[in-house]
Formats: structure tokens, sequence, C-alpha cells
């Protein structure tokens, strides 16, 4: 089990580049894989988006690749066209006004203009497979941190499964003895309007059979239990499971609430009101399960 959560980086060199690669992730329902490159690694943004997706299979992915010169603000480039242009204007007035001396390179001393600072051309196809691998890398990176969180969610889960399971018991212990005290509340409900000596025992045993009928949860209580068992292997389970156990859960809540209407009766009520509850919590954590 893997969290949606993670981050992972890489970097290395590539010549006189240095190579930055990070990933982040957040969750989201679906895969969504945005890739933040240099210009220089438009063509093969398709390529890494595809890695990704090899990788990740749900949430909100972030992969930022940094290039920079290993030897930023050291190079120093001469913008020739322009100096050549400053010479030629230079000779052109000399022999226009019919000047004496010598165009020679004290004429650009003090011209920054003439100077521009900045990087080599680089050769980015060359750094691609420099780039793939920082991308394993820093995936790889990720895949180690979502896992941790992902353990986490999973130990709260688990402990979550087996508060139901305990809750389960309860009800079903309470389901037993429910049948003889709905007898008993009719049998007295009935006595307080009507009077002891006009209730027919025959009658009474028919409709707290009808009552007992309806109330009855046992159904209920084994595909709940059922439920139960498919969350354990889900949790044992390999590969992407936030979306099955959203469907289980949804489908424990369901018998939850069947037992709590059919059951009119406190004490089961408040067993479901505290399962609903631990439900409500796995389902809080599963939203950041990949």
């Amino acid at each position: 089990m893997k969290s949606m959560t993670g981050f992972g980086a890489a970097q290395a060199r590539a010549g006189d580049v240095e190579i930055a690669v990070e990933v982040r992730s957040v969750n989201q329902r679906h895969l969504d894989v945005k890739v933040a490159a240099p210009r220089e690694y438009a063509p093969w943004e398709p390529d890494l988006r595809r890695a990704v997706a090899a990788a990740i299979g749900r949430g909100r992915v972030e992969v930022f690749v940094n290039r920079s010169s290993a030897s930023r603000g050291k190079e120093i480039f001469l913008q020739k066209d322009l100096a050549r242009a400053y010479v030629n204007a230079w000779r052109d007035l000399q022999r226009e006004l019919g000047l004496a001396g010598e165009v020679d390179l004290a004429l650009l001393q003090g011209r920054g203009e003439l100077f521009q600072k900045g990087e080599r051309p680089g050769n980015p196809e060359a750094e691609l497979e420099t780039v793939r691998a920082l991308l394993d890398r820093a995936l790889a990176a990720h895949a180690r941190a979502r896992g941790r969180e992902g353990a986490h969610l999973k130990r709260d889960m688990e402990s979550r499964a087996r508060a139901l399971r305990v809750l389960v018991k309860e009800i079903r212990k309470r389901a037993k003895i429910l049948v003889p005290h709905l007898k008993e509340r009719l049998e007295k409900r009935i006595g307080e309007l009507l009077g002891r000596d006009q209730i027919d025992p025959a009658r009474l045993a028919q409709e707290a059979a009808l009552l007992a009928d309806r109330a009855d949860v046992t159904e209920e209580l084994v595909r709940l239990e059922s439920h139960l068992d498919s969350l354990r292997d889900i949790f044992a389970a390999e590969g992407p499971v936030g979306k099955r156990i959203d469907f289980v859960l949804q489908e424990i809540n369901r018998e939850l609430n069947t037992i709590g209407s059919k059951a009119a009766d406190l004490e089961v009520t408040n067993h479901v009101l505290a399962g609903k509850a631990e439900v409500e919590k796995v389902r809080e954590q599963v939203q950041n399960v990949e």
C-alpha cells in the first residue's frame, strides 16, 4: 500500500551541465502528470510522462527538471558582429573626413555592450539519457517516501477495521437477546394500553414473531463480516488499492445503516453509530491511498 503523497529528487552532472529532477505528488482521484522542463527538453516530455505513468497509478504528480551550466557566470561571449560594425564605422568616418591615425583596439575599450555573459550552447539530446536516469532515481525515492506514508496509513486503517470487528461482535451478541427483549417490551406496552387481563397470548406471540422478523439483522451481520474480510485481504494486496477500499467502505456503511434501522434498539444504535464513525475515519485516510 502506498500513499499518493510523496517527494523524490536526484541530480547529476552531464559534461558542463548540472541537471536536477524532482518529483512531487498529492492525492487526486485520477492520474494527472505535469512536467516543467527547459525548452531544450520539450521534444522528450511525452517520454518523461510515460515513465511517470508507468511508476504511479493515481494522484497529481509534478515533475521539475532544472538544467544549469556548471560554469554559470564565468563564460564571456564577444559580440563580434557588433565589434566589426564599430571598426567599419570608424574606418568609414576616417576616409570620409580624411583623418590621420590608425583604427586599433583602443577604440573598443570600455564598450561593455560588446561582451555578454552566458552559457555555452549545450547538447540536450546527449543529456537525455542523464535526464532519464535521474527521473528513474527520483521516482524510486518518491516510491520509498510513498511506501513509508502508506505503511502508516495501513496501520491506522487496520486498527479501525479491528475496532469494527469488535462492534460487529457486540451487535451480534445484542441481537441474540433482542427477540425476548422485544417481546417483553411489546407485552408491557399492550398491557399498559389494554390491561394484562385483555392480552391474548397467541396474538402476542404472533406480533412478537413479526416484530422479531423485522428486527432480525443476521443477514446484514454475515455480509458485514464478509466485507471486513474483503477489507483485510485488500490491505494485504499489492498495487493500487485505494478505489477498492473505498468501494468496500460504502458497502460496510450500507449494512450498518440497515442494521440501525431494523434493530430499533438503543444499544444496537449506539454500536452502529460507533461503527459509522470508524468507517468515516478510514474513508478520510483512504483518500490519500493510491
